[in-house]
């Protein structure tokens, strides 16, 4: 017995959104009334590939740029993971076969999306059974190395959107500035920012620390595991949970920044794939953004409080947590 997950808006050229720091999701579905991380536990993962390019993209180079994406993310250190092309299809994404397919699909009437992942999972297991991605053909895209005007890069947006197919969610780990029309992306220290570079650049082919952590939480091979650490604990405000709040560990050795969300009403996050070793803690709310792209919109999301510090250093154990760590906020 199985169903389809929601088509996920993941990567959009101009939406109106305003991030500062914080890092990746994990996405998750209700299997059996308990939230589950969206993974996969039969691998390799078999895709296909529609036999069908663009202007500038060939089938044969759009094969070749997917096989790279895949392959950048099961290079991550310490991770297991591993996929398989199974063939081209003239079969196209979002039919819910069973069969995962990557392609481009003319959608002009999503103007804003780039690109897009969706899911059928196992109701019982909450297993994933298959991930379609498309890529809108609507856009003009390049494959240049250095990047061509007024196209945009197909391999950083097929990392991103393969960064989904393994079940990451956004990283609000960026900065924009508004302009006419919409946002454009100052800096972005993760490749799972929601909010492409602008036509042109080739600044989303490198995965960032933020991404290596969201990924090895996912697949990191048990003696990987023993090499890391995590930090468990609450946001509070006057003694109660805060929802929704950015938590953001940044390690004053080696400058990497990578965190998470609270994701219930009593203020609980956990922050996994972390280096041993001192890690400087901050809180702050998610009130330049889109919330939807991070949030069920069940979660009461609280916007209202000034960024706050832990109040000490933060050391991050060797394959163990560092627990009851609290973050006190104030209202604005």
């Amino acid at each position: 017995m199985r169903r389809s997950a929601s088509i996920l808006v993941c990567l959009a050229c101009i939406a109106a959104f305003a991030p500062g720091l914080d890092a990746y999701l994990k996405l998750g579905t209700r299997v059996s009334g308990r939230t589950v991380s969206l993974e996969w536990k039969q691998f390799p993962i078999r895709y296909f590939v529609m036999n069908r390019g663009v202007p500038g993209v060939t089938p044969n180079q759009f094969l070749n740029t997917i096989i790279h994406a895949f392959s950048v993310w099961e290079s991550v250190e310490g991770v297991s993971l591993s996929s398989q092309f199974a063939g081209f299809t003239s079969a196209a994404p979002l039919d819910d076969d069973s069969v995962s397919v990557v392609g481009f699909v003319n959608r002009p009437d999503l103007d804003r999306v780039l690109g897009s992942t969706s899911f059928t999972i196992d109701v019982v297991t909450g297993e994933v059974v298959e991930s379609d991605i498309f890529f809108n053909a609507n856009f003009q895209w390049s494959l240049a190395d250095t990047g061509e005007a007024d196209r945009f890069d197909l391999e950083s947006i097929a990392l991103h959107e393969i960064g989904h197919l393994h079940g990451l969610g956004h990283s609000a780990l960026g900065e924009t500035e508004l302009r006419a029309g919409g946002r454009r992306v100052l800096s972005a220290e993760a490749v799972m920012f929601p909010i492409a570079f602008s036509a042109g650049t080739t600044l989303g082919r490198t995965l960032r620390a933020d991404d290596i952590a969201g990924i090895r939480d996912l697949y990191a091979t048990d003696a990987f595991r023993q090499t890391t650490g995590s930090i468990s604990g609450r946001v509070t405000k006057n003694g109660v949970g805060v929802a929704g709040a950015h938590v953001v560990a940044f390690n004053p050795a080696n400058g990497k920044l990578v965190g998470g969300f609270t994701l219930s009403d009593d203020g609980s996050f956990v922050i996994a794939g972390l280096d041993p070793g001192p890690q400087v803690l901050r809180a702050e709310p998610l009130d330049d953004a889109d919330i939807d792209s991070f949030f069920d919109p069940s979660l009461n999301v609280d916007v209202n409080f000034k960024p706050a510090f832990s109040t000490r250093l933060v050391v991050v154990p060797r394959g163990g947590t560092a627990r009851n760590v609290e973050i006190n906020v104030v209202a604005k």
